[in-house]
């Protein structure tokens, strides 16, 4: 070990808010060595930090219940119904890509046992695909115990508009799912007590819904359009909830935490290799980022709880852009108009 003198004095003051990284310039030590404290560091770290996550405690039984997953053949979407059916539930997979929509059915019927998984192809971009859907589910269901909103993506690079004039990430995270919710709402209401679940995020902190450029009409940016379209999700819950007063049906949203999933399969591939690569140590996995759904799903605790914002399995506030009531009110209005719901 070297700790000469003046070698120390030279460099002390450039390491003081660095402890760890002095200490390994100071001290010579076989670089495997090095790399061995690194990957324990890093260990103890991420140990720390996934030991905040929330898990759902709750053993309910969901048997004769049925439910609605968007995007349920993969990520935290696949995760949720798995273990709803493991709780034996009727569990439907309602999803774009009906290959693997098959596949994540196969794989979920072969871990938990339970046959009564269903596939039901939607593309949740295009509003004609999720009429189709809801009529195909109002006409077969004689119940809808819980839908739980979960299909969504972060923005391609460049601005991309549907078959419908929408932006695609507002048309997939908010504008699909506010006319699925809203067609399927008679069914929900007849099966009551029942349950929405909205897959938000605390992006709604970045976010803001600007009226005059819903469809990106005057300029697109890939990170605002997901902020803004999650800060939507909380909106359209904060709305719903007062809409939905006195039916016995409840609704609310939540923050799963950052999970390994496809969720950004369409952005650049530095922002790709950043949350699939740097980060993944510290992300959730999709199981970890299922029990916040899965929490509002089935646990007593949420049974009577509706329009509330949750995060790990706890009733957090929203960040402020979430409580606008003003702004929630104008966007059920502007998301009725563009979608063509009817009041």
């Amino acid at each position: 070990m070297n700790l000469g003198g003046r070698k120390y004095k030279k460099v002390a003051s450039a390491y003081l808010l660095c402890p760890v990284t002095f200490f390994l310039t100071q001290v010579e030590m076989e670089w495997y060595v090095v790399l061995l404290l690194v990957v324990v560091l890093l260990a103890v770290l991420q140990k720390w930090w996934t030991g905040r996550f929330g898990y759902c405690q709750s053993q309910a039984d969901m048997r004769g219940k049925t439910v609605i997953i968007t995007g349920a053949n993969t990520g935290i979407g696949k995760a949720t119904a798995l273990e709803l059916a493991r709780r034996h539930a009727r569990v439907i997979l309602a999803c774009r890509n009906k290959n693997k929509a098959e596949a994540a059915r196969d794989d979920i019927i072969k871990v938990t046992g339970n046959t009564d998984v269903i596939v039901k192809e939607v593309d949740m971009s295009k509003l004609a695909s999720v009429r189709t859907f809801a009529a195909e589910i109002c006409k077969e269901e004689p119940q809808l115990d819980v839908l739980i909103n979960n299909a969504g993506m972060a923005g391609p690079s460049k601005k991309t508009l549907t078959e419908d004039g929408l932006e695609l990430t507002f048309a997939t995270n908010h504008f699909s799912h506010f006319l699925l919710t809203n067609l399927l709402l008679d069914l929900l209401k007849k099966s009551s007590p029942s349950r929405i679940v909205n897959v938000a995020s605390m992006a709604h902190l970045w976010g803001r819904v600007d009226f005059d450029n819903l469809c990106a009409e005057k300029w697109y940016n890939e990170g605002r359009a997901y902020c803004d379209s999650k800060l939507m999700n909380i909106l359209f819950t904060r709305e719903l909830n007062k809409r939905l007063a006195g039916t016995g049906v409840t609704v609310n949203a939540l923050h799963p935490g950052t999970v390994r999933s496809e969720l950004f399969r369409s952005t650049p591939w530095f922002v790709k290799v950043l949350f699939e690569r740097i980060l993944q140590p510290f992300l959730k996995t999709p199981y970890q980022g299922a029990q916040c759904s899965i929490y509002c799903a089935v646990s007593k605790e949420m049974a009577e709880v509706s329009g509330q914002y949750v995060c790990d399995c706890r009733i957090q506030d929203p960040y402020k852009p979430g409580m606008d009531d003003g702004a929630a009110k104008k966007l059920w209005e502007v998301s009725e108009r563009l979608t063509g719901v009817t009041s």
